[in-house]
């Protein structure tokens, strides 16, 4: 092997580092095709050799979704669902509030009534109060009549 005015060396055998498995990640990996043609770096050992490969470009983040589009006609719908709701709960309240006040009405009626008609009794019954006009004592008026006619 080696040429005769050499000195011999032992030659020591070196056991290549193993490498260890990569870690698996719960989300499947999805290989992309790039944009473009990546560029060929080439690096040269000290020892001389040259290694030639393609430059790896850093994890980027994935792309935040954007929110689907929401139709016109769902929109429409929907505001109006809700319209509906409302001047359905408006026209519960004014039903409410209208029988509400005709109790109310009703009420304020019957007191009126109370009132005057307490107060005409009051009028009738008292013995004091204006006395212009003819006062007839009826059961005179009943005696008189049958002296004449009795």
């Amino acid at each position: 092997m080696y040429p005769d005015h050499t000195p011999q060396r032992a030659v020591k055998v070196h056991q290549p580092t193993p490498i260890p498995p990569p870690v698996i990640h719960s989300a499947p990996v999805v290989p992309a095709q790039p944009g473009t043609v990546p560029t060929v770096a080439s690096i040269v050992l000290p020892d001389g050799r040259v290694v030639t490969g393609y430059a790896i470009d850093p994890a980027r983040p994935e792309p935040v979704t954007t929110k689907p589009a929401i139709s016109r006609a769902a929109v429409n719908v929907a505001l109006g669902g809700v319209g509906f709701l409302a001047v359905c709960g408006g026209l519960l309240l004014l039903t409410s509030f209208i029988a509400a006040l005709t109790a109310f009405i009703g009420q304020l009626i019957i007191l009126a009534a109370v009132v005057f008609g307490g107060w005409i009794a009051v009028q009738v019954l008292s013995g004091s109060g204006y006395k212009g006009g003819t006062t007839v004592n009826i059961r005179r008026a009943v005696i008189k009549r049958n002296h004449f006619h009795g």
